[in-house]
């Protein structure tokens, strides 16, 4: 998918969204190679050896990479409806990752103060899923990717998210070679568990 479709159709439903004229969306799809700056990106984290398009998104953070074997993920969801807190979005979005990981036999977390998800300790921690949001009239925008077996190389025309000293990784780089199709599978089912966090929140507010 064109990434400059793939904006114009979320700017499109998240007002529909709003609007009340279209329902919640959650859309995965794949990328050719191309970066994205996010409203944090510096021009001194990107070299782009291959002159991949670069994009500005919109979203918060700073520079990402998008392309085949990753799975993206738009998260369009109404957090009017849903405890309108930014935070637990994130922090649930994370956790959806987390969960679809260990579905597929991969152990990943959080790291403090270090955006994305991320395998492994010490030396070997490197990141193998981003998040970058963007929330417009409690409507959310962008979400995550997930590597799955995407060119490993085609980072190193960025600095991934503003972070030089840890290295990136995918599930083929792990041992876990799988179609898109079986990690889609895992996705879903998780997804309960993603929208049980937001609702706990609205619950409870």
């Amino acid at each position: 998918m064109d990434y400059g479709e793939a904006l114009a159709f979320m700017e499109q439903r998240v007002a529909a969204i709003r609007e009340g004229t279209a329902q919640e969306c959650v859309w995965l799809l794949e990328h050719p190679p191309l970066f994205t700056a996010g409203t944090s990106a510096h021009i001194s984290e990107l070299t782009n050896p291959q002159h991949f398009p670069v994009y500005e998104a919109g979203r918060g953070g700073r520079y990402t990479y998008h392309g085949p074997g990753q799975r993206v993920g738009y998260v369009m969801l109404d957090l009017e409806k849903r405890g309108k807190d930014i935070r637990c979005f994130v922090h649930a979005l994370e956790g959806w990752m987390i969960d679809t990981l260990e579905e597929l036999g991969v152990s990943a977390h959080r790291a403090e103060g270090r955006i994305g998800i991320w395998v492994g300790d010490g030396p070997d921690e490197a990141k193998i899923g981003a998040l970058g949001v963007r929330v417009k009239r409690w409507v959310t925008l962008h979400g995550f990717a997930l590597n799955v077996a995407p060119d490993l190389s085609h980072f190193g025309g960025i600095v991934p998210c503003g972070i030089s000293e840890y290295g990136v990784t995918s599930l083929a780089e792990l041992g876990k070679q799988m179609p898109l199709t079986r990690v889609d599978a895992a996705l879903r089912r998780s997804f309960p568990s993603f929208l049980n966090a937001l609702d706990h929140t609205r619950k409870e507010s």
